[in-house]
């Protein structure tokens, strides 16, 4: 009877939790997300004066959103350690990050740890599938400046075509950095078994905790942005002197992240939301590669892109074995980063949202009692 009336106990706490977790979400969200599209639109004057200037405020207030969802995870104990190579030194160097996809909560982990690399999260742009265009920060990435994919052959060709259109559009003109896109193109559970079936048809290896990936969005990528097609042209808004000296070389580096999680159950966003999991620690290994090291025609990114993946594999066939990744060439061990977020700036974000929140509602009421 004790037994059954401890663990009623612990229940109700996790129900509790869950749904105060939820509630404070909830309005998180309902103030954040009004507030960072209010003040986008009263600065419109600003991105005809000065695009530039815009887009950094636009990239600084993008990137307090990014921390708050972090914080969800982060006060439930769901934190991340680093492996593999310092991507820190090039956070402000333009790179293409190539991530493996196990579930929603991939997403979550990466708003994580890029937290403190530098001006990344602001600067950077996401791949993502079309269906989180109609979440509650589906608005948010459309200002953005993000992508969103069609997934399947019917809609392929003209995504690509659409995706070359985008970045032309957008990446240089908003002074984007990091470009993110997972080329498995979905969920590990969904596309494993047609992805051996397709690797045993064409005798290529046989892949149980990654998928091959695909070869489109990565090829659109390298052959748009690469150094080598950097002729003076793309971008169409004008900038000043000073944007003009920092402009992008094109691309400098792809970086090959693997995320893994502890006994290989993947976090969702339902867990980041609710709290039900114990505090967990997400892994995520880093490995860089300089452009001029990656292929860019077709035939030799796909052999590339595929090694990169049998290297994923590996990677995590050994995390699971041991419970670490292994130590990078020339180190006895390997050596891990505790990768952490400052609760005083947390705190700030959370506070200067609702208090933006505040301030739009009684803006929005008062204009309403004098037009009404």
């Amino acid at each position: 009877m004790a037994q059954l009336l401890d663990g009623a106990s612990k229940l109700g706490w996790v129900l509790l939790k869950a749904v105060l977790r939820f509630v404070f979400m909830f309005f998180n969200n309902c103030v954040a997300i009004p507030s960072y599209c209010l003040y986008l639109l009263l600065l419109q004057p600003l991105r005809i004066w000065d695009s530039y200037t815009f887009w950094h405020i636009e990239g600084v207030m993008f990137k307090w959103l990014l921390g708050m969802v972090s914080s969800w995870g982060w006060i439930a104990g769901y934190t991340v350690t680093e492996w593999g190579d310092d991507v820190r030194p090039i956070s402000e160097e333009a790179a293409m990050v190539i991530v493996n996809h196990q579930s929603t909560g991939d997403v979550c982990t990466l708003m994580m740890c890029l937290q403190d690399k530098g001006t990344v999260v602001q600067k950077m742009m996401w791949l993502m599938d079309h269906v989180f265009k109609y979440t509650n920060f589906g608005l948010v990435s459309l200002i953005h400046g993000d992508f969103f994919i069609r997934q399947g052959k019917a809609h392929r060709d003209k995504q690509l075509i659409y995706l070359k259109d985008h970045l032309d559009k957008y990446y240089y003109n908003r002074d984007r950095k990091w470009i993110v896109l997972f080329p498995e193109g979905g969920f590990l559970r969904k596309r494993r078994e047609t992805s051996q079936l397709f690797a045993k048809k064409h005798s290529l290896p046989h892949l149980t905790h990654v998928t091959l990936p695909r070869l489109g969005a990565t090829h659109v990528i390298l052959k748009t942005l690469s150094a080598q097609q950097e002729n003076g042209s793309l971008g169409c808004e004008t900038r000043t002197t000073n944007q003009t000296a920092n402009k992008h070389k094109g691309l400098q580096w792809v970086i090959d992240v693997t995320i893994a999680y502890p006994k290989a159950r993947p976090m969702d966003i339902q867990t980041w939301i609710f709290g039900y999991r114990p505090p967990t620690v997400t892994h995520v290994h880093y490995r860089m590669y300089p452009i001029k090291d990656v292929p860019v025609e077709a035939e030799a990114l796909t052999d590339w892109l595929y090694q990169r993946f049998v290297e994923k594999e590996k990677l995590l066939t050994y995390f699971y074995d041991k419970g670490s990744f292994p130590p990078l060439e020339g180190q006895k061990e390997a050596l891990s980063r505790q990768m952490t977020l400052d609760p005083v700036w947390l705190c700030s974000i959370q506070i200067f949202a609702f208090a933006s929140g505040y301030m739009w509602y009684s803006v929005l009421q008062y204009l309403y009692c004098c037009l009404f």
